[in-house]
């Protein structure tokens, strides 16, 4: 770097000033806790969607007496969902939504389950 590029840049205060009693740890507690919220808020939301997926496919497709033509509309259902979405839509991860909506087919224990 030349003398010239570091007159460029910008100068600090010798000393940075002094903050205010407590506002940083408050700051900082104000944060921690919307990304709490935040992160319960998204696990809720996911949660309910997966059971939706697993519902929906169990229901339109898995019939009971479609299970070998079910198995490979999930198959391609997967591979489809993978692309556009990640592997978090996998054809284990359809199974496993499907599964979800199995032992809890009423929505509103799974909503009260989540809260």
């Amino acid at each position: 770097m030349t003398n010239k590029s570091l007159s460029t840049l910008p100068q600090l205060p010798p000393t940075l000033p002094r903050l205010p009693e407590g506002l940083l740890e408050d700051l900082r507690s104000m944060i921690d806790q919307t990304r709490g919220v935040i992160a319960s808020t998204v696990n809720a939301k996911l949660t309910l969607l997966y059971w939706q997926v697993g519902v929906r496919i169990r229901t339109e497709i898995l019939k009971d007496e479609r299970a070998e033509y079910g198995r490979s509309i999930v198959s391609t259902l997967a591979n489809k969902l993978t692309l556009d979405y990640g592997k978090g839509f996998s054809e284990k991860s359809l199974h496993r939504m499907v599964q979800f909506g199995a032992l809890f087919p009423d929505e509103q224990i799974v909503a009260a389950l989540l809260r």
